[in-house]
């Protein structure tokens, strides 16, 4: 199996026109650990917690830790994976060429080894202490990510980041099911919040970065529709976003207070994204791609705020 999935991926093209990295390349710790991107990984963790915590049911923190730990090493697993199949990218881009194998501080069968690895160890892990539907979730997050999103969309088509983000949606529901052992409508719910945030936030790191993504040949979506057409495809994806934010109100998830909050907030992105529509600078799409980020976090802040509120009211 494993052979078949390096013939898989080794099976693309571009890697003609590789760096070449030097033999006695030593990769340091810190090398392997960019190689988990480390960003990326930190925002997987944190949703997938939120999944844990908003999970009906109880979880002993053993098997809790377990489950984060998985699904920690399955995302630094994709992130490796990623950064071996794209390393011809990496050369061409400013923002990535300093990584570790387009500096030539890494062979690229090393990085290729070390995800593999991680997979294995990851997915078996979480059937043996988690389970089984928690372990085929992350599986399914993990081969979503390489084979759909990397290998297949990226290189392809202008869609790689709408329908590549469900990989990165994936996370709270694989918490949600290490406590339940099954999905439900909530957990559905919260997948669909990040995978509908995902396009608008890189569409605006595409609008101020394009061209390091027109260097390496990525079809982002501004260089293949225009920055018009993009603009208002990210105005609608951040007007769809916000009634999905506040759905977790209505299935009793969260409290009325907290899907206010999430609320406004909802609509300041969508102010963003006005801005971004009427502008002709880079400062707009700069700022609401910041503000992207925030806003995820402070929603994801306030699922949990309001289950720990939640808990104390019913303690006392």
């Amino acid at each position: 199996m494993i052979k078949q999935v390096i013939k898989t991926l080794t099976t693309h093209k571009g890697t003609e026109n590789l760096v070449l990295i030097k033999s006695e390349a030593k990769p340091s710790i810190l090398d392997y650990a960019i190689l988990l991107k480390p960003r990326v990984m930190s925002l997987v963790l944190f949703t997938s917690i939120v999944g844990i915590v908003m999970a009906p049911g109880s979880i002993d923190m053993v098997t809790a830790l377990a489950a984060i730990i998985c699904i920690g090493m399955g995302a630094g697993a994709s992130g490796a994976i990623n950064m071996w199949y794209e390393r011809d990218l990496d050369e061409k881009m400013e923002r990535t060429r300093e990584r570790p194998i387009p500096a030539g501080r890494m062979n690229p069968n090393s990085a290729l080894l070390f995800g593999i690895t991680l997979i294995i160890l990851s997915i078996t892990a979480m059937v043996l202490f988690v389970n089984t539907v928690a372990a085929i979730l992350l599986a399914v997050t993990i081969f979503y990510y390489i084979f759909i999103y990397t290998v297949w969309l990226k290189r392809r088509t202008p869609q790689n980041i709408v329908i590549g983000g469900g990989s990165g949606a994936l996370p709270p529901m694989i918490g949600w099911a290490a406590v339940s052992g099954n999905i439900s409508l909530d957990a559905f719910l919260l997948f669909a919040i990040i995978f509908m945030w995902t396009p608008p936030h890189f569409w605006a790191l595409a609008l101020y970065n394009s061209s390091d993504y027109e260097k390496a040949g990525i079809p982002m979506m501004p260089a293949i529709l225009g920055v018009e057409e993009t603009k208002k495809l990210m105005l609608v994806y951040t007007i769809l976003l916000w009634p999905l934010t506040i759905s977790p109100t209505f299935t009793g998830l969260i409290a009325i207070p907290s899907g206010v909050i999430i609320g406004l907030l909802g609509l300041w992105f969508i102010r963003h994204a006005i801005k971004v529509k009427n502008c002709n600078e880079h400062d707009e799409p700069r700022a609401m791609f910041k503000y992207s980020i925030l806003h995820l976090f402070l929603i994801f802040v306030i699922f949990l705020a309001d289950r720990s509120i939640q808990a104390y009211l019913q303690a006392v």
